[in-house]
């Protein structure tokens, strides 16, 4: 198996672009009427990490019930915009021990999470809080 990945963007009219990943089966719209490049990247931070501590939480066999990961980000005022920082906020539901918590939010940021490391490793400062709460 091989770790390549293609895609294609395709520009489809006006300032609209369409991109494609080769074997996925959906698209998404970049551009106007769409989804800006920098905020889609900020969305895989918060995709990324949603699914490393969904994942790390249930094989650590805690009742995890839902989570949300709000994601703000900090862009340069000077070219390249990238982000300077990035803060995420996770609320898991459901009687999740708090410690228990905190350790997968830290293995997918330190270990797992490929989208945080990228914007780490390009000078961003990611921080992050989580809440837990009963209720789904």
């Amino acid at each position: 198996m091989s770790d390549e990945v293609r895609g294609t963007v395709e520009w489809f009219k006006d300032m609209q672009f369409i991109g494609r990943i080769e074997g996925d089966k959906c698209s998404v719209i970049l551009g106007e009427g769409g989804i800006s490049p920098m905020k889609l990247l900020l969305l895989s931070v918060a995709g990324c990490t949603a699914y490393d501590v969904v994942m790390i939480l249930q094989k650590m066999r805690e009742p995890i019930k839902g989570l949300e990961v709000e994601i703000s980000g900090e862009r340069r005022d000077e070219h390249p915009r990238i982000y300077k920082r990035v803060n995420l906020h996770y609320r898991i539901y459901g009687d999740v021990d708090e410690e228990k918590a905190e350790r997968a939010i830290k293995l997918s940021q330190d270990k797992y999470c490929s989208a945080s490391a990228h914007v780490k490793l390009s000078g961003a400062e990611v921080t992050y809080s989580f809440e837990i709460t009963g209720d789904s």
